[in-house]
């Protein structure tokens, strides 16, 4: 089955799409990958992904957190609560 896009996206709004996504931070690229991907409908997901080098889940994520953008527990944040590597509490030597 074939994608039928309303307007196709040439070479160089692709590559500043690229561009751009690269400079968002990760909640960011999720959001913005979903915008566009919603902005096709039916083959967007798949689409975009293609185009900006991510995965569907990333932005099958994205979508589910715009439809939650008003109940936002992670506002001003980059990553959740926990997520991220974990501190080091204290460093033990290692037996010669």
């Amino acid at each position: 089955m074939a994608i039928v896009l309303k307007e196709p996206i040439d070479e160089g709004t692709q590559a500043h799409m690229r561009s751009f996504y690269g400079t968002l931070s990760e909640r960011d690229q999720r959001r913005y990958a979903a915008l566009e991907a919603k902005r096709f409908g039916h083959g967007g997901v798949k689409h975009i992904s293609e185009i900006l080098g991510c995965s569907t889940r990333t932005i099958t994520r994205g979508l589910n957190e715009l439809d939650m953008l008003d109940d936002d527990p992670a506002e001003g944040r980059v990553r959740r609560p926990g997520a991220g590597r974990k501190k080091v509490l204290r460093r033990t030597a290692k037996p010669s």
